[in-house]
């Protein structure tokens, strides 16, 4: 449970001339889209906290609406007990104080640690949900390649140090073991990972059996679907401010979000609860507008400064890859990994569609000569998987197309070679490693 005196911890430490005027209000209305109170239009701004204090103990509320009459409030407990009278308190907006000894900690969507591993130590410099992206103009530029030791993505998508990534799925086709292998990749110097909206089953085999030593260099924000609008929305802002406090001190950080669809979920139930009309599939428009700011949060740094480089998985309602969140985020981003159901049906892992997927930042991650390996083995691709149904109807004979022989040739063998779980380990070199393969006599 959030307590509201660890919510009121986070402002001891703020200068005394930053403290609230403490002002109380009253509960008059608990409905479906949230809590009503008056007293205290006039002292809160949307998204700051309310304490709640009454019968059943004390809770913490996320403000959703103001109006000069009343606020409207979300609950940050799902199943807080709240009174008609309960009286309620303006606490403003948390600031956290993030260090080196973070990393390697379970935390919640309020920074409380969540691994039994005794309280957070705190930094000298204060961090807020609601961080800045940096201006366009006084970004560095992306130049430097990022081996993540995932063949299929360092050959046919390759990453830059900077660059926001998407891995689009269906549920159940592989997209948290993708990213548990690409935290794996010895090139970043930490790893925020932001598990929003899933199942309390799922985090368990993903810290232990996925992400395994990776932890060490971790720190892991936690909120699974049971928990509130609220917390799921925060968790993914706090693993957003935490990676720019990191990219700050100068390092590489890995920024992961899984995923990035339920946190836009969460968006509409907040801002529906606000009175926002739907308007695209049930989803408000400031959705639409609360995406791109958070993703532009990750990015380079300025000049001389660290990178956050974006891992965004998004889980695209009935395999629609044209479904509103996952068509505004593919906008967005700077390529997109598409893992196809047919394909991991094949007991091909990671299920990656060669031929659907794209970085937008290959000319900078790959020499001219990988990119025609990359180019010619796509083609490849196309005309093996073009060919399927002839082939299958016994339409074809060896011999009367040489590029399709050649295809029928190679493909097989690359799809056996692109195979890859976490157990296998990171692969130094996906070119060699595919130029070996595809060497090798057919047997």
């Amino acid at each position: 449970m959030i307590s509201t005196a660890k919510i009121e911890d986070f402002f001891a430490e703020m200068k005394a001339s930053d403290s609230l005027v403490s002002v109380e209000g009253k509960l008059t209305s608990i409905g479906p889209k949230g809590l009503i109170a008056t007293g205290l239009s006039h002292v809160t701004g949307l998204e700051d906290f309310v304490s709640i204090r009454g019968k059943a103990g004390d809770f913490t509320a996320e403000v959703v609406l103001v109006d000069k009459e009343y606020i409207i409030a979300k609950p940050l407990n799902a199943d807080a007990q709240i009174y008609l009278g309960d009286a309620v308190r303006a606490v403003g907006k948390p600031r956290f104080f993030p260090t080196e000894h973070w990393k390697g900690r379970l935390l919640n969507a309020m920074a409380e640690p969540l691994d039994g591993k005794g309280s957070l130590p705190m930094g000298p410099r204060a961090v807020s949900y609601a961080g800045k992206p940096i201006a366009a103009v006084e970004r560095a530029q992306i130049s430097r390649k990022l081996l993540t030791g995932v063949k299929a993505v360092d050959l046919f998508t390759p990453l830059c140090y900077g660059q926001r990534m998407g891995i689009f799925a269906g549920s159940g086709v592989g997209k948290s073991t993708l990213m548990g292998m690409l935290a794996a990749s010895p090139g970043f110097d930490c790893a925020i990972i932001a598990l929003v909206g899933e199942r309390g089953r799922e985090v368990t085999e993903f810290i232990h059996e996925v992400l395994g030593d990776t932890l060490q260099k971790s720190i892991v924000i936690i909120a699974t679907g049971d928990e509130s609008a609220s917390m799921r929305k925060r968790a993914a802002l706090l693993a957003t401010s935490l990676a720019e406090y990191f990219r700050d001190e100068g390092q590489n950080v890995l920024l992961m979000m899984d995923s990035l669809t339920r946190y836009a979920q969460a968006l509409r139930e907040l801002a529906l609860a606000g009175g926002e009309p739907p308007v695209s599939r049930g989803f408000p428009p400031s959705v639409f507008s609360a995406l791109p700011q958070i993703l532009e949060r990750s990015g380079p740094g300025l000049v001389g400064s660290g990178t956050i480089t974006g891992i965004f998985s998004v889980l695209v309602e009935g395999d629609n890859h044209n479904e509103p969140v996952a068509d505004a985020v593919r906008g967005t981003l700077d390529g997109h990994i598409i893992l196809d159901r047919r394909i991991g049906g094949q007991g091909r892992f990671p299920a990656v569609d060669v031929l659907q997927s794209i970085s937008r930042l290959q000319q900078k991650a790959h020499t001219p000569d990988q990119a025609k390996i990359a180019s010619d083995l796509r083609k490849l691709v196309h005309r093996y998987e073009d060919s399927r149904d002839l082939r299958a109807l016994g339409g074809y004979s060896p011999g009367k197309d040489a590029d399709l022989d050649r295809a029928l040739n190679i493909v097989p063998r690359l799809y056996t070679t692109l195979t890859q779980t976490p157990a296998d380990g990171p692969t130094a070199d996906a070119f060699a490693t595919i130029a070996q393969a595809l060497q090798t006599p057919q047997k």
